[in-house]
């Protein structure tokens, strides 16, 4: 099992005041994206990106940290359900490890597992359409993700 605490209290010790996080929510095919404000108390869907070769991704990433002021970055890990890492968490590890040396920011996992159902349902109570849930819902998901890392950090 992963623990993600670890995770989150070192990226909250190395990123200075300030300085906001950017959540990432890796799928097949996009990439959700989503802020923290300068606080970091507050998580908002930023976009979703069209993935592309993995260096166009990185620059794009590396593009929004730039002009956001980003100190760190919390991505999705997306776990089974019994905690197990599966093929789609070894290809963001993947992923990860190919940003890493391109990007000098502090990376942190968080457990992503039900973030997009619960995108999902926020979508649906809001009542958007089917388009307009699918057009969000990775970004969505990178919000719910990063607002969960950002709720555990103010308790470490």
């Amino acid at each position: 099992m992963h623990d993600f605490s670890a995770d989150l209290g070192a990226l909250k010790g190395a990123v200075p005041a300030g300085q906001r996080l950017l959540g990432l929510d890796l799928g097949t095919k996009t990439i959700g994206l989503a802020l923290s404000d300068v606080e970091r108390r507050i998580a908002t869907a930023l976009r979703t990106l069209k993935r592309a070769k993995f260096s166009a991704d990185a620059a794009e990433i590396r593009r929004v940290c730039a002009d956001q002021g980003v100190g760190g970055l919390v991505i999705g890990l997306p776990l089974n359900m019994d905690g197990s890492e599966g093929p789609r968490a070894q290809s963001t590890r993947a992923f990860v490890r190919n940003l890493t040396p391109l990007i000098d920011l502090p990376i942190a996992f968080a457990d992503e597992r039900l973030s997009t159902v619960a995108a999902e349902r926020a979508m649906l109570d809001a009542d958007l359409s089917r388009k307009k849930r699918a057009e969000r819902i990775d970004a969505a998901a990178a919000a719910f993700i990063l607002q969960g890392a950002l709720d555990h950090m103010r308790t470490l």
